[in-house]
C-alpha cells in the first residue's frame, strides 16, 4: 500500500523491505542511496522544472502513443489516474486492475492508488507521494512520481560491469564517446551542454547520420538541435529538451538529461548486444587461430628435426673401415665437428619443441579446447624414440673410430716390420740355391771334400739360425691377414714366396748333405781353426744382424711406463756390448791364429775361409754399424719419452679442468631440483630468478669450451686413456645438455603456471597457497606425490571426498594412470574448479545475436560484425546451412562453434 506522510516532508523512494519485484529492487535501492535528495523543501528550480516537464511529457508520450493517445499537461492529464494506469500497462506489458470510470474525486483517487500500488509491487517504496497530491495536480509530486517510473522501468536495469544504474549509464556514455575530441562525459548535467556528447553517441552507432567533424564546440545550440532532430527523425526518440533551455541554464537538470540519454541507450541496446557477441566470437577465434599457428610451428619443427635424425643415423651406423689412417682420422674429425657444431643446435631444437608442445597443451586446456594430437609419427614420444635411436647409433661410434685408427696404426707398424724382416731374409737367401746346387764335390780332393762338409755344416747352422726369422715373417703375415690389412694380397704373395724358397733351401740342403756324407769316408783333412772360426762367427754374425734389426725396429707406445720399459730394455742391451766385444776379439783371434800357423808352416792358403763367408771385415763392419745404431736408438727413445711426458701433461691438464666442470654440473642439477620444489616469492619473481640462474649457467659455457679445446689436443695426440679423472668429454657433454634442458623445462613450467594463473584469474595469494599446500604434502620433495598424499592435500583444501569423486579427480589429474600427481596437474585442476571458461553454447549464443536470432548467418553479416581476418577465418571454415529455412549463402554457425570445442584441427 502507499505510505502516506505529512505534506511538509520530502519524498524518497527505495527498495521495498518485503522483497524485490520483477525488476529487482536491490539495485534500485543502491542507486537511490547515491541520488541527490529531491528538494527536501519541496521547491524545484524553475528552469529544472521546465526541463523536467518537457522531458517527462515527451517520455510518457513516447509510450502512450503505442496505445493511441498522449498527454499535453503532465500535472493535469494524470489527475484522474486513467492515463497513468494506461502508461504503466504499456511500459510494463502487464494488466492493471480495471479503472473506475466515475468523475468524482474518490474515483480519481482510487485509480491513482491502483497505479501507485502497481509501482510499489515492483519493489519501489514510495515516500511522500500520495494519490491526493496527484489528483490535486501537485506538479512537484507528479514529476517525482514520473521520475520514479522512469527510474524503475527505463534506467534501473542498466548496469555496466556490475555498477549501479546511474553509474552504469554514465560508464556506457563514457565508453561510447571516448574516441571523440572535445567530449568528456563526467556527469548528467554540464557535460551535455555543448551538444557534442549527444552527437557523439549517435555518430558512434549510426555514423551515416552525423557529420561529426563539422560540429563546433562554440555552437552548442546548433549541436543540440542537430542531435535532437536526427534522434527524432531516424531513431524514433522524441525531442525531450529544448536546446535554448539547456544552454541558458547554468546547470541542466540531471534527471531530464538521464531520461533523455536512457532513450539513446535503449535505442542502441541491440547494437550493444551485437558488439558484445562479436567481441566474444573474436576472442574465441583469436585463441583458435593462435593455437593453429602453434600447431603448424610444432609440425614444421618436428618434421625438420625428424628429417635431420633420419639423415644422420645412417651416417653414424656406417662402420665400414677405411684403408689408411688419414682417411679414418678425417672421419674422426667429421664426427668431432658433428658433436661440437651440428648436434648442439639440434639439442636446443628438441628442448624447444618439447617446451612449445607443453605450452600449446596448456593454452588449449585453458581455453577449454581438446588436447593437440600431432600428425602420425610426429608425437613427442616419436621424436624421443628417434633421438634415442640417434644416440644409440652415436654410442660407440667414436670408440670404433679410435679402435680403427689403432688397428691401422698397428697394421702399418706390422707391415713395415714385415717388409724389413723380409728384405733382410731375401738378402740372405740370395744365391743360396745356386750354391746348394753346385756339384763341386765330384772333382774335389779329400781335403776339399772335408772343407766342403764343414762349410755345409756351417751353412746348416746359419740356416737354423734364420728359421726364427722365417717364422716371424709368417706370423706377421698371418696377423696382418687377421687384422684385414688392405694390402694383404701382396704380403701373402711375398710371404708364400719366402716360405716356398725356404722349403726349397731345406730340400737342397738335405740333398747336398747326403751327397757330401756319401764321400765323407774319403775326406780326412779338416781345418779345425777355420771350422771353429766359422762356427763362432756365424752365430755372432747372426747376433749382430739381430741386434741391428732390433736397434732399427719401429716401436709404438702410449704411456710413460711403456717408453721407460723400452729404455730399460735398451740399457740392458747396452750392458751386453762389452761381452759381445770380447767375443768379437776372440773370433778374430782364431782367424789370426790360423794365419800364423799357415805362415809358420809355409802353408799356402787358397784365400778366404772355406767354411764361411763371414770374414773379419764383415764382422768389424757390422760391429761398427751396431756401434752407430746404439746412439740413434738412444735419441729415438728419448724423443718418445719427451712426447709421452707431454701427453701426460695433457692428461693432467684435462683432468684438472674436468674434475671442476663435472662436479659443478652435478651441483647445478641438484640446485635446480631444489629450486623447482621450493619456488619462493611470486611466479614472476621465480621466473626472474630462474632466468638469472639460466644466464649464470650459460655464462659458464667458456669453461666447457676450454675443456673441449683440451680434449681436442688429447685426441690429436692419440691419447686413449686418462687415469687422473673419471670424467670423459662424453660424460661432460651429456651432463651439460641435461643441465640446459632441465633449467629450460623448469622455466617453462613457471611460465605455464603464469599462463594458467592469468587466464583463470587466479590471484598470486591463491597460487602461493596452492604451492605451499602442495609442498607440505610432497613428502619426498620430488615435485610429485602419490594418490594417498594427494587425497590428504584435497581434504586440506576443503574437499569432502568419496571414493567415486576421488577416482574422478584422479582420472583428470593423472590421465596416464602413472600413480603420481604433478604440481602443474594440481594447478590445472584447481583452476578448473575455481574459474569459468567460454563454452560452445556461449559462442553459439553470440553468433545467434549477430545473426538476428536466425539459425544461420551470412558472409555479409560476418564481414559487417567481425574484423576482416576473423570474418574470413569463419567464412572459410563454416559449412553451408542445410536447415529448412536456409537461404542462398547461409552458413551453419552452430556446427562451427561446436567444432571449436570438439576438434583441435578444423
Amino acid at each position: 500500500m502507499v505510505d502516506y506522510h505529512a505534506a511538509n516532508q520530502s519524498y524518497q523512494y527505495g527498495p521495498n523491505s518485503g522483497g524485490n519485484g520483477a525488476g529487482g529492487g536491490g539495485s534500485m535501492g543502491d542507486y537511490m542511496a547515491q541520488e541527490d535528495d529531491w528538494d527536501r523543501d519541496l521547491l524545484l528550480d524553475p528552469a529544472w522544472e521546465k526541463q523536467q516537464r518537457k522531458t517527462f511529457t515527451a517520455w510518457c508520450n513516447s509510450h502512450l502513443r503505442k496505445a493511441g493517445t498522449q498527454i499535453e499537461n503532465i500535472d493535469e492529464d494524470f489527475r484522474d489516474g486513467l492515463k497513468l494506469m494506461l502508461l504503466l500497462e504499456v511500459i510494463s506489458g502487464e494488466r492493471l486492475p480495471k479503472p473506475e470510470r466515475g468523475k468524482m474525486r474518490v474515483h480519481k483517487i482510487n485509480n491513482v492508488n491502483k497505479a501507485l500500488d502497481f509501482i510499489a509491487s515492483k519493489g519501489v517504496k514510495l515516500v511522500s507521494i500520495g494519490a491526493e497530491e496527484i489528483v490535486d495536480g501537485n506538479a512537484k509530486m507528479t514529476l517525482g512520481m514520473i521520475w520514479t517510473i522512469i527510474l524503475r522501468f527505463a534506467i534501473q536495469d542498466i548496469s555496466v560491469e556490475e555498477t549501479s544504474a546511474k553509474e552504469g549509464l554514465l560508464l556506457w556514455c563514457q565508453r561510447k564517446t571516448a574516441p571523440y575530441k572535445n567530449v568528456n562525459v563526467q556527469n548528467f548535467h554540464i557535460s551535455w551542454k555543448d551538444g557534442l556528447a549527444f552527437n557523439a553517441l549517435i555518430h558512434r552507432h549510426r555514423p551515416e547520420l552525423i557529420e561529426y567533424d563539422k560540429l563546433r564546440k562554440d555552437d552548442p545550440v546548433t549541436n543540440l538541435n542537430n542531435a535532437f532532430e536526427v534522434a527524432e527523425k531516424y531513431l524514433d526518440i522524441p525531442k525531450m529538451l529544448d536546446a535554448e533551455d539547456i544552454v541558458g541554464t547554468l546547470r541542466p537538470d540531471e534527471k531530464a538529461i538521464m531520461t533523455y540519454v536512457s532513450c539513446f541507450y535503449h535505442a542502441f541496446s541491440g547494437a550493444q548486444k551485437a558488439e558484445t557477441a562479436a567481441n566474444r566470437i573474436c576472442k574465441v577465434l583469436a585463441v583458435n587461430q593462435e593455437n593453429e599457428h602453434l600447431m603448424e610451428d610444432y609440425e614444421r619443427l618436428a618434421s625438420d628435426l625428424l628429417e635431420w635424425i633420419r639423415r644422420t643415423i645412417p651416417w653414424l651406423e656406417d662402420r665400414v673401415p677405411q684403408k689408411t689412417i688419414q682417411e679414418m682420422q678425417q672421419k674422426l674429425e667429421d664426427f668431432r665437428d658433428y658433436r661440437r657444431v651440428h648436434k648442439p643446435p639440434k639439442v636446443q631444437e628438441k628442448c624447444q619443441l618439447e617446451i612449445n608442445f607443453n605450452t600449446l597443451q596448456t593454452k588449449l586446456r585453458l581455453s577449454n579446447r581438446p588436447a593437440f594430437m600431432p600428425s602420425e609419427g610426429k608425437m613427442v614420444s616419436d621424436i624421443n624414440n628417434g633421438w634415442q635411436h640417434l644416440e644409440q647409433a652415436e654410442k660407440g661410434y667414436e670408440e670404433w673410430l679410435l679402435n680403427e685408427i689403432r688397428r691401422l696404426e698397428r697394421l702399418d707398424h706390422l707391415a713395415e716390420k714385415f717388409r724389413q724382416k723380409a728384405s733382410i731374409h731375401e738378402a740372405w737367401t740370395d744365391g743360396k740355391e745356386a750354391m746348394l746346387k753346385q756339384r763341386d764335390y765330384e772333382t774335389a780332393t779329400l781335403s776339399d771334400i772335408k772343407a766342403l762338409i764343414r762349410k755345409h755344416e756351417a751353412f746348416e747352422s746359419d740356416l737354423a739360425a734364420h728359421q726364427d726369422r722365417v717364422e716371424q715373417i709368417a706370423a706377421i703375415a698371418q696377423e696382418l691377414n687377421e687384422l684385414d690389412y688392405y694390402d694383404s694380397h701382396n704380403v701373402n704373395t711375398r710371404c708364400q714366396k719366402i716360405c716356398d724358397q725356404w722349403d726349397a733351401l731345406g730340400s737342397l740342403t738335405q740333398s747336398r748333405r747326403e751327397a757330401l756324407e756319401k764321400t765323407e769316408k774319403q775326406l780326412e783333412t779338416i781345418d779345425q781353426l777355420h771350422l771353429e772360426y766359422a762356427k763362432r762367427a756365424a752365430p755372432f754374425n747372426n747376433w749382430m744382424e739381430s741386434a741391428m734389426e732390433d736397434l732399427q725396429d719401429m716401436f709404438i707406445v702410449h704411456t710413460i711406463e711403456e717408453i721407460e720399459g723400452l729404455i730399460s730394455a735398451h740399457d740392458q742391451f747396452k750392458s751386453t756390448l762389452p761381452d759381445a766385444d770380447r767375443e768379437r776379439e776372440a773370433i778374430l783371434a782364431i782367424h789370426k791364429e790360423a794365419q800364423r800357423i799357415a805362415e809358420s808352416n809355409h802353408i799356402k792358403l787358397s784365400g778366404s775361409n772355406p767354411y764361411t763367408t763371414v770374414t773379419p771385415q764383415i764382422i768389424n763392419s757390422k760391429w761398427e754399424k751396431v756401434q752407430q745404431l746404439v746412439p740413434k736408438r738412444d735419441h729415438a727413445l728419448l724423443e718418445e719419452q719427451s712426447k709421452q711426458q707431454s701427453n701426460e701433461h695433457l692428461r693432467r691438464q684435462f683432468a684438472s679442468q674436468a674434475n671442476i666442470v663435472g662436479p659443478w654440473i652435478q651441483t647445478k642439477m641438484e640446485e635446480i631440483g631444489r629450486i623447482s620444489i621450493e619456488m619462493n616469492g611470486t611466479l614472476e619473481d621465480q621466473l626472474s630468478h630462474l632466468k638469472r640462474y639460466e644466464r649464470s649457467i650459460v655464462d659458464y659455457k667458456p669453461n666447457l669450451d676450454l675443456l673441449e679445446q683440451q680434449h681436442q689436443l688429447i685426441q690429436e695426440a692419440l691419447i686413449f686413456d686418462n687415469k687422473h679423472t673419471n670424467y670423459t668429454m662424453e660424460h661432460i657433454r651429456v651432463g651439460w645438455e641435461q643441465l640446459l634442458t632441465t633449467i629450460a623445462r623448469t622455466i617453462n613450467e613457471v611460465e605455464n603456471q603464469i599462463l594458467t594463473r592469468d587466464a583463470k584469474g587466479i590471484s598470486q595469494e591463491q597460487m602461493q597457497e596452492f604451492r605451499a599446500s602442495f609442498n607440505h604434502f610432497d613428502k619426498k620433495q620430488t615435485g610429485s606425490m602419490d594418490s594417498d598424499d594427494f587425497r590428504a592435500l584435497l581434504i586440506s583444501t576443503g574437499y569432502s571426498l568419496g571414493d567415486a569423486e576421488f577416482n574422478r579427480i584422479m582420472s583428470v589429474v593423472d590421465p596416464n594412470h602413472s600413480g603420481l600427481v604433478t604440481f602443474q596437474a594440481f594447478i590445472d585442476f584447481m583452476s578448473r574448479e575455481t574459474t569459468d571458461t567460454d563454452t560452445a553454447d556461449q559462442v553459439i549464443a553470440s553468433f545467434k545475436v549477430l545473426a538476428g536470432d536466425k539459425n544461420f548467418i551470412t558472409a555479409e553479416e560476418l564481414r559487417r560484425e567481425l574484423p576482416p581476418d576473423q570474418a574470413e577465418y569463419c567464412i572459410a571454415r563454416m559449412a553451408p546451412y542445410q536447415g529448412p529455412d536456409a537461404v542462398p549463402g547461409a552458413l551453419d554457425y552452430k556446427s562451427f562453434s561446436t567444432a571449436l570445442y570438439g576438434e583441435s584441427d578444423l
